[in-house]
């Protein structure tokens, strides 16, 4: 082969590869962002980047775009190793048109996309993105919906996961959101349909991109980011260690760490004192999570989503596992909209991937109010409902302390299907507590005694003793074991340990229908 077809290639290939030129390269430093290239390079094992379709290029002859070329058309492609094992990775190139999407860069993800789905890896996707590329018309737009299929076609398959390093605006908002995971770096990336500008034109409402889109709107109220990010290298690090909780695909088991297997399980006293004295003093539910775990090591997910509910990822005796729990320290642990909502989901992807359920229950019941009930409280109560009972993983459930009413059964009671329940001694397990249980039981009683205050104190005792402990629901087979709180991490290994290799099969049909 001639040396000047080689040198050809080699200077093609280093004039594509520097993306939108030094200037825009430098512009992207200044702005505190890496380019789509160097966040690859920390995702990826050294040496291990394979990227495809460097030399496409699209066939746009309108609006005087028929000559400009776009290297790599704004975004790199391609497949490496993390932790050992194949990830794709879509890096959106800020640099190139402002990493605007036209058919040809649709037809790279995409392309990616089915790989994919042929080879049963992860999908990672690092958004950093002007939007559709207006030159392109409806090219552009038919090019997103390649990806927006795409992503329902690969949703319980492959982990996906996203990455919001730019802006992210208009039906681009859309990808991320149909990922599994949103990751999103603090004032640098911003997710909305509609900008600023076109708000202010047609409701008059100002505001910023980053109030608009920024980490606050969406990790605190909205729900729809799971992580934030302080730059690109935090953004990378949280997607590599969520990646090492997960399979690679539907078809296998979450990665197995056999040096955490071979570790001794001691009983551990100082759960024995979490719980306080008094049901109605909150405690931080998180405490015991990060005691039952292996090492401590649990990576909460929507952390400051409906705070109410505890979601994330933690081992045990080296096994993914996702955990579920109420939080006392949040509306006293109480189930509302968006806390089901964020459970539901949760469930869904744990039982899609293979990965057993561990929930901690302290619920007192469902949010009352007028809000929550004209919002739909029954009809998303209704999803953990559920996903639960849909959930053929194992499913293992604590009572740690109120486990009341129909807020009881949708945190997975025995008869929603857990597979093993066992309580603490602090467990009070009832239809509801015993304020409410008793005005509905004895008001008459109440109202028609001497003393009415000491009539109701004594009914209150007695509905305590017969309900505030877990005996009566043992008695009655919704407990399988009541054990002493120190013993919690060596009961649920054992139970996992057999669970292992549970088998559920179910009525066949295309699928359920989940209330939305």
């Amino acid at each position: 082969m001639a040396d000047s077809k080689i040198e050809q290639l080699l200077k093609k290939r280093e004039h594509l590869l520097k993306g939108g030129g030094d200037k825009a390269i430098e512009k992207q430093h200044q702005l505190g962002k890496l380019t789509a290239r160097e966040r690859l390079d920390l995702l990826f094992e050294e040496n291990t980047f394979r990227e495809t379709h460097l030399f496409i290029k699209h066939h746009c002859t309108h609006f005087g775009i028929k000559d400009r070329e776009f290297p790599g058309e704004g975004v790199v492609t391609g497949h490496g190793v993390i932790d050992g094992r194949p990830v794709y990775a879509a890096s959106q190139d800020f640099t190139v048109a402002g990493g605007s999407v036209g058919e040809a860069t649709a037809r790279k993800i995409a392309e990616l996309m089915d790989a994919a789905l042929k080879t049963g890896d992860p999908f990672v996707m690092i958004n950093d993105s002007g939007g559709a590329r207006i030159q392109e018309g409806v090219d552009s737009l038919s090019g997103y919906g390649r990806i927006f299929y795409r992503h329902v076609l690969l949703s319980g398959v492959v982990p996906q996961i996203s990455i919001i390093a730019g802006p992210c605006a208009g039906g681009a908002a859309y990808s991320p959101a149909l990922t599994d995971f949103i990751i999103q770096v603090r004032h640098k990336g911003q997710l909305y349909i509609t900008g600023p500008l076109v708000i202010k034109q047609v409701t008059g409402e100002d505001i910023t991109a980053e109030q608009l889109g920024g980490v606050e709107s969406h990790a605190y109220y909205s729900g729809v980011v799971h992580f934030i990010a302080e730059n690109d290298e935090d953004a990378i690090n949280i997607t590599k260690r969520l990646l090492s909780f997960l399979p690679s695909n539907n078809t296998e088991d979450p990665p197995f760490l056999p040096e955490l297997y071979d570790e001794e399980i001691l009983p551990d006293e100082s759960l024995n004192d979490i719980v306080p004295q008094d049901s109605s003093e909150p405690y931080d539910m998180r405490e015991i999570v990060v005691r039952v775990v292996d090492r401590g090591d649990f990576m909460e997910i929507q952390e400051h989503y409906a705070p109410n509910i505890v979601i994330g990822f933690g081992r045990l005796t080296g096994r993914t596992i996702g955990i579920i729990a109420n939080q006392p320290k949040h509306k006293a642990g109480v189930l509302d909209i968006d806390s089901s909502d964020k459970a539901s989901r949760f469930i869904r992807f744990c039982n899609a991937f293979n990965i057993p359920v561990v929930t901690f229950v302290d619920v007192p019941g469902f949010m009352p109010g007028v809000q929550q009930e004209y919002g739909g409280i029954i009809r998303h109560g209704a999803k953990m409902l559920f996903a639960y009972a849909s959930a053929t993983v194992p499913k293992l459930t604590v009572v740690v302390r109120k486990a009341y009413g129909g807020a009881f059964l949708a945190m997975c009671a025995k008869s929603m299907g857990a597979d093993t329940l066992c309580a603490w001694p602090s467990a009070e397990i009832a239809v509801m507590g015993a304020e409410g249980a008793v005005n509905v039981l004895y008001r008459k009683e109440i109202s028609e005694a001497p003393d009415p205050k000491v009539e109701r104190n004594r009914r209150l005792e007695e509905y305590k003793d017969t309900f505030a402990n877990p005996y009566f629901a043992a008695s009655h087979g919704m407990v399988d074991d009541i054990l002493e709180p120190a013993e919690t991490r060596a009961y649920l290994a054992a139970a996992l340990e057999v669970l292992k290799a549970k088998r559920e099969l179910r009525p066949q049909k295309k699928h359920g229908l989940i209330p939305m």
